[in-house]
């Protein structure tokens, strides 16, 4: 089949190659390289323990300390308020013990699949050299901390998460030396993998592919008995099939196929310190504080926290800003100077899955976004799933949670 697939960051490419090598002609579609993607500035880390979604109980209750708070791990700008009012609510509704529940089982699946499936494509594509398989340390300040988040280390456990549970400053020291001393519990993942570089890893992949590329904006999608066109703003080049990989740019080429969606933008900040700003040995996870610190190439990226604040308006560096100084102050020996700051677009769902499925009215579109910040996690598994459903094979899990109609009204 003629294959277009809309997107060239990491979920775009990862398909790409997925379906070229089961003999299918993939064209990627993009604005740019996929250098823009929200993939290329992340900490780099497939968080396979990441099971729980960010709406969970209770958490109406906490949001608004988090709102009150200018450094704290949550921001919706006043004037944003309500415009995001709608999806705010089903957000709400996510996190109800029903919905919750059955939300952590979905991911823990689609987890289980993408780790899986990116240990076959390392193996299949050479791809070993671009992995770091260093673990991940999440750390805590005191033991009220530490105990309040046990129940989340519970369902990571029944999810299938190795981990252990650190209960010493000085058991964290053996595994990461530096932290500040407030630090006193935390949780270790001696599984967990990171990229080397994920701009890197998601080039690699798309040039592997050898996928034709069209470096245009995909405006929308013209539905014909004969294929569906994809308008590119004065060419609309015919293809069989067309997999909507836009990230948080999806929305409008959704709503050219018949649905309108619940498809909110995380505004992800974070500074890229050169070489030799900190020994670090192991992802670093702020898990109260809402970021990380991981290795990028030979240097550290420290980003994080969540900004609900749509594709248009102007990025607000104040928020990588408070990140650094945070992290100087829990990681005393951090060489802050040399910094680049970056922010992007993390396409988000209220319930934290994605939507993968056919579209409801053409099973010729099919659909892979929304996935938060588990983009660079869940790619692998996701590309298997699309280039099952188009082949018209049944995938390896149940993808009824992921159906874009699982929110009201979000078929027109």
């Amino acid at each position: 089949m003629r294959i277009a697939v809309i997107g060239a960051g990491v979920i775009g490419a990862t398909l790409a190659l997925t379906l070229v090598r089961r003999g299918h002609e993939a064209t990627l579609i993009d604005r740019s390289d996929g250098a823009e993607a929200a993939v290329t500035g992340n900490a780099g880390a497939f968080a396979f323990a990441d099971v729980i979604p960010m709406a969970t109980p209770g958490i109406l209750r906490k949001a608004p300390l988090w709102l009150l708070d200018p450094d704290g791990p949550l921001s919706i700008p006043p004037a944003y308020l309500p415009r995001i009012a709608p999806w705010l609510a089903r957000f709400w509704r996510a996190s109800w013990r029903d919905r919750y529940a059955a939300a952590v089982a979905a991911q823990a699946a689609l987890m289980a699949l993408s780790q899986a499936a990116l240990e076959r494509l390392v193996v299949q594509e050479g791809l070993a050299p671009f992995l770091r398989r260093e673990g991940q340390l999440q750390v805590y300040e005191g033991e009220a901390a530490f105990r309040s988040s046990l129940p989340g280390w519970e369902e990571r456990r029944a999810a299938g998460v190795n981990f252990h549970l650190i209960e010493s400053a000085a058991a964290l020291a053996e595994i990461q030396p530096g932290l500040a001393p407030r630090f006193t519990h935390g949780g270790w993942t001696s599984g967990w993998i990171n990229v080397t570089d994920p701009a890197l890893w998601t080039r690699a992949l798309a040039e592997k592919s050898g996928a034709a590329r069209l470096r245009a904006q995909a405006a929308g999608l013209r539905i014909g008995h004969d294929g569906i066109a994809v308008d590119l703003g004065g060419d609309a080049p015919l293809f069989d099939r067309v997999v909507i990989a836009a990230g948080a740019w999806s929305g409008p080429l959704a709503r050219s196929a018949g649905l309108s969606l619940p498809l909110e933008t995380e505004r992800g900040y974070n500074t890229t310190l050169p070489a030799g700003a900190f020994d670090l040995r192991t992802h670093l996870t702020f898990a109260d504080h809402g970021f990380v610190v991981s290795k990028i190439g030979e240097g550290l990226r420290i980003g994080g926290a969540v900004e609900l604040g749509g594709l248009k308006r102007a990025p607000r560096m104040s928020r990588a800003e408070v990140l650094l100084r945070k992290a100087a102050g829990f990681l005393p020996g951090l060489v802050t100077t040399g910094g680049r700051q970056w922010m992007g677009f993390r396409p988000s769902m209220p319930d934290s899955l994605p939507v993968i499925a056919a579209a409801p009215r053409d099973p010729r579109i099919l659909l892979a976004f929304g996935h938060g910040h588990l983009g660079l996690t869940q790619s692998a598994g996701t590309a298997e799933i699309v280039a099952d459903l188009l082949e018209e094979r049944a995938p390896s899990i149940d993808i009824g949670p992921f159906r874009p109609t699982r929110f009201a009204g979000a078929s027109r």
